[in-house]
């Protein structure tokens, strides 16, 4: 048996340029939000702060994906993502225990399957995540390709959350890699 969950998707390289460290694409990814709990968003510059608004996390490699993708995972597949996450929950988050850090992996997980349920397989979803004076808002865009499937692969936005309530961010990626080549 399968169930839908969300995988990282890498449509071009510049998950590469301005994430530390981008996932593979394909590895089983969730929100991932866990990533900043101790650190102060407005401190956050550079890279740091591309992961913290707009990062999926990929479990394979830990590192961060701007988009995923709808697929599916076996439930094996799913168990051993469970114990992968527990495991580094426990060992660089500080959990208390083997059951409390299962416990955070698999809430985290069901999450990304919330997500990805009433999807089409293939549906990209997009993340943006803001700090509000309530905490911390995530908003979740969902995109998928426009006219026929032979047609050039542009993606198109066809629902978003609150979308005229977000702000635009540009992003000088030839000023990135000259940093990081430089």
């Amino acid at each position: 048996m399968t169930r839908r969950i969300l995988r990282t998707l890498r449509l071009d390289p510049s998950d590469t340029v301005v994430f530390d460290r981008a996932a593979e694409p394909g590895e089983i990814a969730v929100v991932g939000s866990f990533m900043f709990w101790d650190v102060d968003p407005a401190a956050l510059t550079g890279r740091a702060r591309q992961a913290f608004r707009s990062g999926f996390l990929g479990l394979g490699s830990f590192g961060f994906s701007t988009l995923v993708s709808v697929g599916s995972v076996t439930e094996e597949e799913r168990a051993a993502a469970a114990a992968s996450l527990a495991a580094r929950l426990r060992d660089q988050f500080g959990a208390p225990d083997d059951a409390s850090a299962l416990a955070v992996a698999e809430e985290e997980l069901a999450f990304s399957e919330e997500l990805a349920s009433g999807h089409e397989p293939g549906t990209v979803i997009a993340l943006s995540r803001s700090v509000e004076a309530e905490g911390v808002r995530e908003r979740f865009r969902t995109l998928r390709r426009r006219g026929s499937p032979q047609a050039l692969p542009v993606i198109g936005l066809v629902r978003s959350d609150d979308a005229a309530e977000e702000r635009a961010e540009r992003v000088d990626l030839v000023a990135l890699v000259r940093r990081a080549n430089g």
